[in-house]
């Protein structure tokens, strides 16, 4: 049973969580407008339901509130950057507008950013990028309890390792809604399965291995200890591709900013680091920033048109199935932001408790 609370409300509370344990009010009201933008997005996985095991790593000593990026490496169009343990939404932004001066200067940058905690949706960053018409690029390593199997193993070897991708479409008058690709390349990202988990849901079959390493769709092999101790992992999309994607983000976005790769056992910590190797793009820097434009759209429009499959005219048992017509990236969550705005946000009762005891834990009453 979920309770629909409002967007402003809900920030509140939470960034009162946050406030507690030292965060300044703007740092907490940030994240947790951030988490709440998640949740208003549609993408609970990365909205407040994570706000609890931030207060833990606070309280454990791993995640640094008021933390401030350092600057490593300056070369004018690269930047090497060190979130030093911050709050995700708070350091990513920092770095993100570091690199966005260096944007305007150079037409491009190539940023990386390591030892940040939970950067959160990373379709954020890019969609900070393409406000400003510029095209964004991340690749993300996540540096926690092992959580993804690797293509043709059987237990959790790294983390589900975020790729997203933000590209403007049009400009000027002609501009439309963006591009914004934001996925894990895990069969689904680990938060969905502690927010299924909660809801008392199965999920789909293929998602996940249990501790054994043997097929299930019980979503609580990945969320509490198992009957042996161990853990289930979940499985790449998309088998070698998703694990190649996968790899490449562990090897870009945790080796080659610094922040380094997942090789050891889980050390039962709750805190989650991320590093992200960023780039971005002004397209107006490139060449005639009206080609672009209409080069885009004319690939846009051509997508749209293509006609409904034909399941849609014949039979009404597979509309669940297949989507009514042509849909991109970032519409989804535009439409969904819509709709929870007006109606309130979703939130399940075991997520709320979670809430109200981490409240407890810091004495602030959700």
């Amino acid at each position: 049973m979920s309770t629909l609370i409002q967007a402003k409300d809900l920030e509140q509370k939470v960034a009162a969580l946050f406030k507690a344990v030292g965060s300044s009010e703007q740092e907490a009201i940030q994240v947790a407008s951030n988490l709440v933008l998640a949740n208003l997005s549609g993408h609970d996985s990365h909205g407040v339901g994570m706000a609890p095991r931030y207060v833990d790593a606070v309280l454990e000593k791993s995640l640094m509130p008021n933390a401030h990026v350092k600057t490593l490496v300056d070369t004018g169009s690269m930047l090497g950057l060190d979130g030093q343990r911050g709050f995700g939404q708070n350091v990513g932004v920092q770095a993100m507008e570091m690199a966005f001066d260096r944007v305007k200067e150079h037409g491009s940058c190539i940023m990386s950013l390591s030892n940040a905690h939970h950067l959160g949706r990373i379709g954020n960053f890019a969609e900070m990028a393409v406000s400003r018409h510029w095209v964004s690029i991340h690749f993300v390593s996540v540096n926690s309890r092992p959580i993804v199997a690797p293509h043709g193993g059987s237990d959790g070897r790294f983390g589900t390792n975020p790729c997203c991708i933000g590209i403007p479409l049009g400009v000027g008058a002609a501009t439309r809604e963006p591009f914004v690709l934001d996925f894990a390349t895990s069969m689904v990202a680990q938060g969905k399965m502690r927010v299924a988990h909660n809801e008392g849901r199965l999920v789909a079959p293929g998602t996940l291995i249990d501790e054994h390493g043997h097929p299930t769709n019980d979503p609580s092999v990945v969320v509490v200890p198992q009957s042996n101790g161990q853990m289930g992992a979940l499985l790449p999309f998309g088998q070698h591709k998703g694990f190649g994607i996968a790899v490449a983000c562990e090897l870009l976005g945790g080796a080659l900013s610094g922040g380094g790769t997942w090789h050891r056992q889980a050390d039962g910590k709750r805190a989650v680091f991320n590093s992200m190797l960023t780039i971005v793009i002004d397209p107006a820097r490139l060449g005639p920033d009206s080609s672009f434009a209409e080069e885009s759209l004319a690939f846009v429009d051509w997508l749209k048109s293509s006609p409904p499959p034909q399941e849609h005219q014949s039979s009404g048992a597979s509309k669940d199935k297949i989507p009514l017509g042509v849909t991109l990236a970032g519409e989804p969550e535009r439409q969904t932001r819509a709709q929870r705005r007006k109606n309130g946000i979703p939130i399940d009762a075991s997520t709320w408790q979670e809430l109200v005891n981490a409240g407890k834990l810091v004495g602030v009453v959700v």
